[in-house]
């Protein structure tokens, strides 16, 4: 009897053994059904092929581009914001090769020369996954980097920098990060007006020192839509300058005699200098040494204010914004 028990105590404690380690087998079974079908998921997005409607017509591109040639100083701007860094880019209007805000996280990108002469071979010698261009600047190279990566090109470079950027996040196959970058530089916006308040009732004129040239910059501008953002107007003397011709609210050229239209509760100024160029800097000096410029009551009011030309105009994309509004909050809220 006793003989009996202990051969059934054997059976059933072998049987729940047994039926242990089938259980665990089939968890291990079910963990590993799960894993292939998530690397699957991966696999199926990283070879997924989408379309991109741009200013030369539709691009198709596999996957998540990893290795990009920028060819803008704000598309530049746009990879960096997005945590792009390019394999290669066209070098910045000012700067040995890159402007001083972006220098940093442009260590070892390649060169591939300036947007209105861009290096083929250097592009193709990076093998590209993925080149972004524009009309404005590099129509006539189209056929030639399309016929070494998918290419995107944007239309314009002038004002609103957000549109082309979204063109950008979306050739990346980022969209999603794109308009939290969007959205973050909004809210700023936002926050600033809060906090500025009537402060921002005031008037503003915008003017660019050049090699022998001199511009007034309006609405159409980078810095123009930053300030309609803000709710900041251009001087109604600056307004006048362009009722000609309402179809450009570009800039201007003028001559000294305009000068007393500059004039406004805050006027801003900067110089395009490229390393070596002396006559950017004499034209500077030769008009804010003018008796009309030093008439001007914002000038006698000390609030005409010099700011970096990288910032305000050239380099053109968020990162600039950003920084521009920097300088926007120091200033305005003294």
């Amino acid at each position: 009897m006793q003989t009996t028990y202990k051969k059934s105590w054997l059976s059933l404690f072998l049987l729940s053994i047994i039926m242990l380690v089938l259980a665990a087998c089939g968890n291990k079974a079910e963990e590993g059904t799960e894993t292939e079908g998530a690397e699957g998921n991966n696999d199926s997005k990283a070879e997924e092929t989408y379309t991109i409607e741009h200013a030369m017509g539709t691009t198709e591109i596999t996957g998540t581009p990893k290795k990009v040639v920028i060819l803008t100083n704000e598309g530049t701007e746009a990879l960096l914001s997005l945590g792009v860094k390019p394999v290669g880019a066209v070098q910045s209007w000012l700067g040995e090769p890159w402007y001083e805000h972006i220098a940093s996280d442009m260590k070892d990108v390649e060169v591939v020369g300036t947007e209105s002469e861009i290096n083929i071979e250097a592009i193709a010698a990076l093998k590209p996954d993925l080149i972004i261009g524009n009309k404005m600047r590099q129509e006539k190279s189209y056929e030639q980097l399309k016929a070494i990566a998918p290419t995107v090109f944007s239309e314009t470079l002038r004002g609103d920098w957000q549109e082309n950027f979204k063109l950008y996040a979306k050739a990346l196959n980022l969209e999603e990060d794109g308009q939290k970058v969007i959205d973050d530089f909004e809210a700023r916006i936002t926050e600033f007006k809060e906090t500025a308040g009537d402060k921002l009732n005031q008037e503003v004129s915008v003017v660019r020192f050049m090699a022998g040239l001199t511009r007034v910059y309006y609405t159409d501008t980078f810095s123009g839509v930053i300030f309609d953002k803000l709710g900041l107007k251009h001087s109604s003397s600056v307004q006048e300058l362009f009722a000609d011709n309402k179809d450009d609210l570009f800039v201007r050229e003028v001559g000294k005699e305009v000068i007393p239209k500059m004039d406004a509760d805050i006027l801003f100024y900067f110089t395009y200098a490229p390393p070596g160029d002396t006559e950017a800097t004499k034209t500077e000096e030769e008009w804010t040494n003018d008796p009309l410029w030093k008439n001007l009551e914002v000038v006698k009011a000390g609030k005409a204010y010099k700011v970096d030309d990288a910032i305000w105009n050239t380099a053109g994309g968020v990162l600039a914004a950003n920084k521009l509004l920097d300088d926007l909050e120091e200033i305005i809220m003294k």
